[in-house]
């Protein structure tokens, strides 16, 4: 029976850049669950570094979880994997926003901390991704270069309204001015979406610190350059961001789909436990 590992191959690598003296991204990525986690924290006295940290335990965590079955979920067996994905990632982010609050709120040095977060299933030749902040997935397909999220942020609303464009964005002082983040509050709303995956696709999961240095172009030329070494292409991504200044911590973790990935591969067939 083919693993996800088998189908999925995963790199990825964080580093503080050339202006920060230490690094509050977050990163964890495992083929065999098909699990992409990356926070990119906030928040004074390092407390953006401990946000993050949490925000990825508690991801790694639920997920664990609902593949060992143990995840309780309430719904009648669907025709695809969709709802139990969809219930295990807005799980996560809740316990996610729930840890980070509550230790903001006891430990004064962490007030006011929080994370932007994306997180990823890979599952039945699907992805489903819940994202909250600025934080991005990207999916290179073919020659096509298609941002899959959408930013929380101040920028992105003035882009909605027509006040400014795209490449006034890029431009701007007001980069870093997310509308939401996980732990600043004592709830938070999470965007979900389901995408098909076929085989040769090359995902990019990011932190703004590649994609406020480097444009969507040179950073679709440098995964399709190593598209056959992803592990070296994450490390060429956190190169080209350094080289057009590093201002801020670069995260970046690429995922190749090899082949197609049926619904009853890996541990996702556990799953199916859980509607009998």
């Amino acid at each position: 029976m083919l693993n996800l590992s088998q189908a999925l191959e995963m790199a990825g690598l964080t580093d503080s850049g050339l202006h920060r003296d230490h690094n509050e991204d977050t990163i964890h990525f495992n083929a065999e669950k098909g699990l992409v986690v990356l926070a990119d924290g906030m928040g004074g006295y390092n407390a953006g570094e401990v946000a993050s940290g949490i925000a990825v335990e508690m991801v790694c965590h639920v997920v664990h979880d609902a593949m060992q079955s143990n995840f309780p979920l309430h719904l009648q067996r669907p025709d695809s994997l969709w709802p139990a994905a969809h219930d295990v990632l807005m799980a996560a982010v809740h316990y996610a926003n729930q840890s980070i609050y509550g230790t903001a709120q006891s430990q004064p040095q962490c007030a006011g901390m929080g994370t932007t977060l994306v997180c990823a299933l890979f599952y039945d030749s699907r992805l489903a991704v819940a994202h909250v902040g600025d934080s991005r997935l990207y999916r290179l397909r073919g020659e096509e270069f298609t941002q899959l999220t959408r930013d929380h942020s101040f920028l992105q609303e003035q882009i909605d309204s027509g006040i400014i464009t795209a490449e006034d964005a890029r431009h701007s002082t007001y980069k870093n001015l997310v509308t939401r983040a996980v732990g600043i509050e004592s709830g938070v709303q999470a965007e979900l979406h389901e995408h098909a995956v076929l085989p040769g696709d090359i995902y990019l999961f990011c932190s703004d610190g590649l994609s406020d240095m480097a444009d969507d172009g040179d950073i679709a030329d440098t995964i399709t350059a190593f598209s056959s070494n992803i592990a070296l292409g994450s490390r060429q991504l956190i190169q080209l961001a350094n080289d057009m200044g590093g201002k801020d911590n670069i995260s970046a973790i690429l995922v190749r789909v090899k082949e197609a990935f049926p619904a009853n591969t890996g541990l996702w067939s556990k799953m199916s436990a859980w509607f009998t």
